[in-house]
């Protein structure tokens, strides 16, 4: 047994914790916790998840992690670049919609515009009509006489062409309303497929990363192992919401819902076989993978204000 081993647990057996106990609270298995106590390194799964299971281990038990690595720097084995496969940095593409071109912007309101003349003139054709059928008719009753029959005829003639003429009237004006209510609705949908969500860094120091996300309606976050990988995610109060193993062909992938929540922790274990993706839009690494495999990543959610 090491000197480390024999340290942690003997804060172990202090708060009266079993094996089980500590691996029901690490989620780490209880072979590995064995491991750890008793120095043997060789059984993990590979030298980066040393150091992740043995600051779990040191959290479960509140000891200073930092603090032991430091002091027993000698007997924990350090994870060397070289050891690392090859992997070419993937950067996120951020599909950003560039807007439609100025004409076909104003498409709607020409062809809004075009319609609202065409009614216009239409109205007046119909009221020039009645006009010269009316000044007929006024000359027509001044220089012949007009039997009764005939009065009545002009008068009902002039009533229905009156009537049409409203009805025209009533009809161009709902048809400008519904071209107007259609205008309003496309400016909704442009300014809806503008609103894209922003994800930037705040700050990046050793292996710690802090991200602020904005104009989002939601906050889904979601870890993929291409690999294998053991990761925690936890909310800003530091209550864990999943902790465990993740592997491809296994348990690849695990999900949760952060909307209610004002930030997001990550603790990854292995970020070479880990990918992080915000409301389906993956998040590239701001520290290298290559040049830190486990990493503390906190994201911070500032929703969007209607």
């Amino acid at each position: 047994m090491t000197e480390l081993g024999n340290r942690l647990k003997e804060a172990r057996e202090a708060k009266g914790l079993s094996l089980e106990d500590l691996q029901t609270i690490t989620k780490i298995q209880k072979r590995y916790l064995v491991g750890i106590e008793e120095g043997n390194y060789s059984m993990m799964p590979g030298k980066f998840y040393v150091r992740a299971f043995i600051k779990q281990y040191a959290e479960a038990v509140e000891l200073n992690s930092e603090e032991l690595f430091d002091l027993y720097k000698e007997e924990v084995p350090s994870v060397v670049t070289a050891e690392l496969p090859e992997l070419s940095r993937v950067k996120t593409k951020k599909n950003i919609s560039e807007g439609n071109s100025k004409v076909l912007d104003l498409l709607p309101k020409l062809l809004i515009g075009v319609f609202i003349l065409g009614a216009a003139a239409l109205i007046y054709y119909f009221l020039q009509q009645n006009a010269g059928n009316q000044s007929k008719e006024e000359v027509n009753t001044g220089n012949e006489p007009v039997n009764f029959e005939q009065s009545e005829n002009l008068e009902n003639k002039q009533e229905d062409k009156q009537e049409t003429s409203t009805d025209e009237n009533v009809e161009g004006e709902d048809q400008a309303d519904d071209s107007s209510t259609t205008t309003d609705d496309t400016e909704k949908t442009e300014e809806t497929e503008t609103s894209i969500q922003e994800v930037a860094v705040v700050s990046s120091s050793g292996s710690e990363t802090v991200y602020e996300l904005k104009n989002a309606d939601r906050f889904d976050l979601k870890l993929v192992s291409t690999g294998e990988t053991w990761v925690n995610m936890k909310n800003g109060k530091g209550f864990s919401l999943f902790q465990g193993m993740l592997k491809k062909g296994e348990t690849e992938s695990q999900t949760v819902d952060y909307s209610k929540e004002t930030e997001a922790v990550l603790v990854i274990g292995n970020s070479v076989n880990t990918e992080i993706y915000i409301n389906d839009q993956k998040l590239e690494y701001a520290i290298a993978p290559a040049d830190e495999v486990k990493q503390d990543i906190v994201i911070r959610y500032i929703p969007k204000v209607e």
